[in-house]
């Protein structure tokens, strides 16, 4: 036996194990510092996030509809919120896969197959498939917003004209003209006739319908629907110049019977 060739393997044998465990304890060191690096940057954005979420529980969010065509938005939001956060999520768990296993080395083959599987799985099977989805259920829920003929009961119409910076409201069936006020019965079709008097302007009524422009020289024309009485908040929400954040209108919704009441007196005055 040679002792001193067995001296020397020792030495060099502790060396490796000394380096081997110093490279573990690297990497260790690496992943922690990603995780803290990657959490200190996503926790900021999810607290902002949050706080834009609280901000949607206020009176005109369209996330607390008051109408069907709102309703439609409010699902179509929901969903693609949801499929957003799912594809996320699979994004992060891919992600804290390739920094957690283990390296293996693969052959010149074997990267090109697998290089070409991610192009077509995450460049074209996951888009399309992700587009899919979404128009499966967004095109509904457009369907329901459009103005369509109802069967058995004919909408309301209401001109609706935007002016730098104020809304002009005309009920041509019974000669009102008024302003910064628009009302409506409950639980009754509405049709908006969109007209622009100067600018490009754009109605929203959150909580009873989606947004809508209104284009000088065209008409649009908007469905809603309030499904009780109340007092709802609408806006311009396309800038039409410097008074634009006081483009505000006043919704209010009656009841059928106090509807009829609020022409009748109106006309009288």
């Amino acid at each position: 036996m040679n002792q001193h060739g067995m001296n020397r393997m020792a030495p060099d044998r502790h060396a490796a194990d000394n380096r081997l465990l110093r490279h573990s304890g690297l990497l260790s060191r690496l992943n922690l510092e990603s995780l803290t690096k990657a959490f200190s940057l996503t926790s900021p954005m999810l607290i902002i996030t949050l706080c834009f979420l609280g901000g949607c529980n206020d009176s005109p969010s369209p996330l607390n509809p008051s109408g069907p065509s709102a309703l439609a938005a409010a699902r179509l939001w929901w969903g693609m919120f949801g499929f957003s956060a799912l594809l996320m999520l699979v994004v992060v768990a891919i992600w804290l896969f390739a920094l957690w296993r283990k390296p293996v080395t693969y052959t010149e083959a074997q990267v090109r197959r697998l290089s070409l599987r991610w192009i077509v799985g995450g460049g074209l099977v996951l888009p399309i498939i992700s587009l899919l989805v979404l128009l499966s259920f967004a095109i509904p829920m457009g369907y329901r917003m459009l103005p369509l003929p109802v069967n058995g009961q004919a909408p309301v119409q209401i001109e609706v004209t935007g002016h730098q910076w104020w809304w002009e409201i005309r009920y041509p069936d019974v000669g009102i003209r008024i302003k910064n006020e628009l009302h409506l019965p409950a639980g009754v079709p509405v049709d908006l006739h969109l007209h622009s008097a100067d600018v490009i302007h754009s109605f929203w009524a959150p909580r009873l319908a989606g947004k809508l422009d209104m284009i000088p020289g065209r008409t649009n024309i908007l469905r809603l629907e309030a499904d009780m009485p109340g007092h709802f908040h609408a806006q311009c929400s396309e800038f039409c110049g410097i008074g634009h954040a006081h483009m505000v209108l006043a919704v209010h919704v009656h009841t059928r019977k106090e509807y009829q009441a609020w022409l009748e007196a109106y006309k009288h005055e």
